[in-house]
C-alpha cells in the first residue's frame, strides 16, 4: 500500500544533499513525480547544503551522512538550531546502531538507509514536514533493544573485579579479603554479576564474560 500524500496548501520544498550527482538527479526526479512534493534545490557539500536550505526555506532537507567537507550530522545540528519546523532527512549506507543514535541526537527528524526503496525516503520527508522534532527510523526499534541489552550486561569496576577473581577460581569469602570486602558484600556483587549475564551460577557467568569479551581466559580453580 502506498503512502498517501499528506493534505496541504503548498507543494513540500525539498533541498537534496548528497555528493554522488547519479542519487541526487535520481531521487530527485522520484520526489518530483510525487503531487504533494518539489525539489526547489540539491547540493554536494554541507556548506553548499546549508545555504541552499536558508536561501529556499526549505521544509525538508535530505542529506547524505558522508559529504566532502564534513557530515550530514553537521547539516542537521546547524539547521536545528536555526529552526524547529524544518525536516531533516538522513539518508546513507552507513546504517548501524551508532549512525542512528548520532542522527537522533543531532536532531534529525528521520534515518533512511540508501538500501531502502524510495518510498522509504518519501514517507520520512512526508513525516519530518509535519512532526520535524519526532525522530523515526525503521531501525530504531531493534537499535534500542540492542543499546539496552548492552547496558545491561555492562559491569562496574568493581563488579569486573569480582569476576576476575571468580575467574581465578576463589570463593566468596577469598574474593573479599583480596578485595577488603565482608563476604556479605561480596556475594552480593556475585549475585549482580550473575543477573547482568543472565547466569545460574559460575560457570555459566564465565561461558557468557568471555563470550561477550569481558575475560579474555579463565584461570583453572585453585586447589
Amino acid at each position: 500500500m502506498s503512502e498517501q500524500p499528506i493534505s496541504s496548501d503548498h507543494a513540500i520544498n525539498l533541498v537534496l544533499i548528497d555528493d554522488h550527482e547519479l542519487i541526487r538527479n535520481g531521487l530527485g526526479a522520484v520526489i518530483d513525480l510525487e503531487s504533494d512534493m518539489h525539489v526547489v534545490a540539491t547540493a554536494a557539500t554541507v556548506s553548499e547544503g546549508i545555504a541552499a536550505a536558508r536561501e529556499n526555506r526549505a521544509d525538508v532537507v535530505i542529506t547524505d551522512l558522508q559529504l566532502q567537507d564534513g557530515t550530514g550530522l553537521d547539516v542537521v545540528r546547524t539547521l536545528r538550531k536555526e529552526r524547529d519546523d524544518v525536516g531533516l532527512v538522513v539518508l546513507t549506507m552507513h546504517s548501524g546502531d551508532d549512525q542512528i543514535f548520532a542522527a537522533m541526537q543531532a536532531g534529525a527528524s528521520g534515518f533512511v538507509g540508501k538500501d531502502a526503496p524510495a518510498t522509504e525516503v518519501i514517507k520520512a520527508a512526508r513525516h519530518s514536514s509535519v512532526s520535524p522534532k519526532a525522530f523515526v527510523c525503521a531501525g530504531l526499534v531493534g537499535a534500542m533493544m540492542r543499546r539496552q541489552g548492552a547496558e545491561s550486561t555492562a559491569l562496574t569496576e568493581r563488579e569486573h573485579e569480582v569476576l576476575l577473581l571468580l575467574a581465578e577460581g576463589l570463593n566468596a569469602a577469598a574474593i573479599g579479603q583480596q578485595l577488603y570486602l565482608s563476604e556479605s558484600t561480596t556475594k552480593s556483587h556475585i549475585a549482580r554479576i550473575y543477573q547482568k549475564l543472565g547466569a545460574a551460577n559460575r560457570a555459566q557467568a564465565l561461558v557468557t564474560a568471555m563470550r561477550i569479551g569481558l575475560l579474555s581466559i579463565v584461570q583453572p580453580p585453585a586447589r
